[in-house]
């Protein structure tokens, strides 16, 4: 009897996002060809990385045009704005100033990547139309008990909302700086609810002037019990804040992520006035220290 040997392991490239610090950002796995793998063995590569996601391209018809999926250690899911901005630098490290096409499985994802002398590349995606939609009240009541927040907690100008930009997140305002950096939550009780309402994160937010933003994204449906910096997430939330009227229709927001895991990371996100889609940028940078700690430890 003849078996049919198992492909080549493909390369495995770790990049994090939003920083230009290694240390910094968000961390994901990226897999430039994965032509030859099934959905078992992308499941098994995003696990054992231990990144909240990992990125598996395949060549689509079109020039730098690729099918692009993304899985968390536990499941795949539709769309993952920090791993679509490492494999965007990743690829302008090796081809340079590029506009670049990632058809999802939330839609198309046009990413523009430039470089400079001496500095690493940058890439901006470009979102799927976003929307939003009101946050049932006992939803919301379900995750602050999670969470392990008092209503009263909560910021009365950025009311409790569910927005997308390629996946669903709950956002949450916490009134204080203080409130939003003491997060100590129930696991499997906030996975139970995001998984009933197909939420990818929580994204919870404090305002600190008129466009910038603290955020943090606990992200237990994968595995992961926060999320150091959040592209999708902060795509909706652009969405959110524009629908809601809390930014003009032409703003530039400034988020910061990760700071309170000691991985502090920077997203900009940037609102046209008469076009729906949200722009997040960022920088990132290889990470060449495999044995560093994965987010899932």
């Amino acid at each position: 009897m003849t078996t049919t040997p198992r492909p080549a392991t493909p390369e495995i490239l770790r990049y994090t996002a939003f920083s230009a610090d290694p240390a910094g950002g968000n961390p994901a796995g990226v897999v430039l060809d994965a032509s030859a793998l099934a959905d078992a063995d992308m499941l098994a590569i995003a696990a054992d990385l231990g990144y909240s996601e990992t990125a598996f391209l395949v060549p689509a018809d079109g020039q730098h045009t690729y099918t692009v999926r993304y899985f968390s250690p536990r499941a795949e899911v539709p769309f993952c704005g920090h791993a679509t901005v490492a494999t965007a630098v990743a690829l302008g490290e090796r081809l340079g100033p590029v506009d670049l096409v990632f058809e999802t499985k939330a839609g198309t994802v046009p990413v523009t990547v430039t470089t400079a002398p001496g500095r690493t590349p940058h890439a901006v995606l470009t979102s799927v139309e976003p929307h939003t939609e009101p946050a049932p009240e006992a939803d919301v009541a379900e995750a602050l008990a999670a969470l392990d927040w008092a209503a009263t907690e909560l910021d009365p100008a950025i009311p409790p909302r569910i927005a997308y930009a390629g996946a669903r997140h709950l956002v949450l305002a916490a009134a204080t700086r203080a409130r939003l950096a003491d997060l100590s939550y129930d696991f499997e009780r906030l996975a139970a609810l995001m998984r009933r309402l197909d939420l990818t994160t929580v994204q919870l937010v404090h305002r600190t002037s008129d466009t910038v933003f603290h955020v943090r994204d606990p992200f237990p449906v994968g595995g992961v019990v926060e999320d150091p910096a959040t592209g999708a997430a902060a795509a909706a939330f652009g969405a959110y804040a524009r629908e809601l009227g809390l930014v003009a229709a032409d703003s530039t927001l400034t988020l910061h992520q990760g700071d309170d895991l000691g991985r502090p990371g920077v997203l900009t996100v940037e609102l046209r006035a008469g076009d729906p889609r949200v722009r997040v940028g960022g920088t990132g940078t290889r990470i060449t220290d495999p044995t560093a700690r994965s987010l899932s430890d």
